[in-house]
């Protein structure tokens, strides 16, 4: 059992935790509770580690022993987590590559792209909402918060193990690599013409989400094939990321599905 927080693997959980940097160098990021232990697929699990206080719970105790554990002193595991409240299990993932080709086994892709997005919890929301919208990939400028950012993945509430991410330079070389594709890009904008619900997104469709304070840069905008709007009530001009995110995605599926 780890017992001090000097330990090697304990001083490295931590730093997994706070530096993008050590997660990248690695190709590790952790979670951390039930459910995301739960739901990881087992490939991507590389060690878990469970607090004292959870060791006789046998049915989260039946699956860790299926792969490399240690047992930790629950003062040492407290300091070990980015929560308040550990739930008593810990996992460290290796970080997951896809092909971009596959999210176009679906001739009619549903994919969101994010430009300079900073919040964590705004982006672990659009891809926990994206997966049940249907959305086939999340694409993010190098500019954007880090997936594997703890609170990300905690918002993501175990999405982000099904729903594919690629980071990109920028929205124009990503409209670029794109062509050809099908993919015809939305961008919700104040200079919108045509309310989102006005627009069909039947065929393959990229929506465009900025960042929260500035939006989206006139380059991104630039490369939208249609500006669409949110029409809004009140003196309100903008939404928020996710807010915004959601009600586009959720109208892509209920075309969709009609």
């Amino acid at each position: 059992m780890i017992t001090s927080v000097q330990n090697t693997q304990v001083k490295n959980i931590i730093k997994l935790n706070q530096k993008a940097k050590a997660r990248r160098e690695q190709k590790l990021f952790v979670a951390e509770g039930r459910k995301m232990f739960q739901e990881a697929p087992d490939s991507w699990i590389e060690k878990v580690y469970v607090s004292e206080n959870l060791l006789e719970d046998e049915e989260v105790m039946e699956k860790v022993r299926r792969f490399s554990w240690e047992a930790v002193e629950n003062s040492v595991f407290r300091q070990m987590c980015d929560t308040q409240t550990p739930q008593g299990i810990l996992t460290v993932l290796r970080q997951p590559s896809y092909n971009i080709e596959d999210i176009f086994s679906d001739r009619e892709p549903l994919i969101m792209v994010l430009e300079d997005l900073q919040d964590p919890g705004n982006a672990g929301t659009i891809i926990r909402t994206g997966e049940g919208a249907g959305v086939n990939a999340v694409f993010l400028t190098r500019t954007c918060v880090d997936i594997t950012n703890p609170k990300v993945i905690r918002a993501t509430m175990g999405s982000v193990y099904r729903i594919p991410f690629f980071y990109v330079e920028d929205v124009v070389s990503l409209k670029k690599k794109l062509e050809g594709k099908g993919i015809r890009f939305f961008a919700a904008h104040l200079q919108g013409k045509n309310s989102y619900d006005q627009e069909s997104y039947r065929a393959g469709t990229a929506f465009l989400i900025g960042n929260e304070g500035k939006g989206l840069t006139e380059e991104a905008a630039g490369a939208a094939d249609c500006l669409i709007r949110i029409p809004m009530c009140g003196q309100v001009e903008s939404l928020n990321a996710a807010m915004a995110a959601g009600i586009l995605m959720y109208e892509a599926a209920r075309q969709r599905r009609s």
